[in-house]
């Protein structure tokens, strides 16, 4: 199932003029405040109409403005999930989802529902009301409504933005879920990298109205010219598997396509995949293979590519099937004669892993 936005607006001094086509999982919109992506969001939805362009949801055109198109918002089977959840505080959970299903104009599934309620975890909610649920629960239920009124797709703006550390913490697994088995196309607006690091299969970089960059994400999020938060955040995103635990140690070994990684003891059981995100700044880069060093992760590359960035370089050291970066001063580079194709071990630290920031499936951050 495929989403392919061309669409342009112009409001006052701000104009729009973005494209990008992605496919199934979760493409999140990232970018500054301003950038463009909640006006974006709203076209897709049919808040807002485009003054050119064309929006096509799984093979079905949603506006074109060329043949006269613009399905209205209650035909476009979009589910809407914002900032603040919006449920109806009078009616309990089981009364917010169920209006889900009376808003799509289809007979209630039990099996579905149920699907949904064990998916978001909120079975023990259901005769509550909105007033006696934490953030996080508020945002699961209004996630669970939009899946009921079972859309084609999934448009979420910053639903995690009005939550604090814990309670993004405790609903960030559910989007993972979300993401891994609804079955639906999702587009995911943040300008949190973390976020973007953990959810995204396919990341579209906003700068002023316009798409800097679109690809997979850890492609894009090793970048350090596309990260808007702050340059040393880019960094290299790693699938894993849990290899097993050392509790003696403390350590939890981890494989995939680059090798080898120690990292803290992870409450993850054997085969779990992960996604392991490792900023740049956090990578060094060595000519020979260290010895009496405390890091316990040497993985060995060459390098693939030197970036100008600033007044430092991005190196990117392909070790194995994937790609590691490091943000080196110029210097660095000089004084070790850096080149594409030399190699070089990339060395990382396992203690900088904050286990109160790992996903179930995708994220886990050295």
């Amino acid at each position: 199932m495929t989403i392919a936005v061309a669409v342009a607006l112009r409001r006052g001094a701000f104009t729009l003029d973005a494209a990008f086509e992605a496919g199934a999982g979760l493409t999140a919109l990232f970018g500054r405040s301003g950038s463009g992506k909640t006006t974006l969001i709203d076209l897709i939805a049919g808040l807002s109409r485009p003054d050119r362009g064309r929006i096509v949801v799984a093979g079905e055109t949603l506006v074109d403005t060329e043949r006269r198109i613009a399905l209205p918002v209650h035909r476009r089977r979009i589910g809407l999930v914002f900032q603040d959840a919006r449920l109806f505080p009078h009616l309990s959970v089981r009364g917010n989802l169920g209006y889900g299903r009376l808003f799509s104009g289809q007979r209630a599934d039990r099996a579905e529902h149920d699907a949904v309620v064990d998916m978001l975890g909120v079975g023990h909610l259901l005769d509550r009301r909105p007033a006696g649920l934490s953030g996080g629960e508020r945002q699961r239920v209004a996630i669970g409504r939009a899946l009921l009124a079972k859309p084609r797709l999934l448009l979420m703006d910053e639903p995690l933005a009005a939550l604090d550390e814990a309670r993004k913490g405790e609903i960030l697994p559910y989007i993972e879920r979300l993401r891994d088995e609804a079955g639906i196309p999702i587009v995911y607006v943040s300008h949190a990298v973390g976020e973007v690091a953990r959810l995204a299969n396919t990341v579209v970089v906003l700068e002023a109205g316009r798409v800097a960059a679109c690809g997979p994400a850890e492609a894009i999020l090793r970048r350090a010219d596309l990260v808007p938060v702050h340059e040393a955040e880019a960094g290299a995103l790693l699938d894993m598997t849990v290899a097993g635990h050392d509790p003696e140690a403390g350590l939890t070994r981890l494989e995939g396509a680059a090798g080898r990684l120690l990292v803290p003891l992870l409450p993850r059981a054997v085969g779990s995949a992960l996604r392991v995100r490792v900023p740049a700044r956090d990578v060094l880069v060595a000519t020979a293979v260290p010895i009496g060093l405390s890091a316990r992760n040497v993985l060995s590359g060459r390098v693939a590519a030197l970036i100008p960035d600033g007044h430092a370089v991005m190196v990117e050291v392909a070790c194995g099937g994937a790609v590691l970066a490091a943000r080196l001063t110029g210097a660095a580079v000089r004084d070790l004669d850096l080149a594409v194709g030399r190699p070089v071990h990339a060395v990382i630290k396992s203690v900088a892993l904050d286990p109160a920031g790992m996903g179930g499936r995708r994220a886990i951050e050295i």
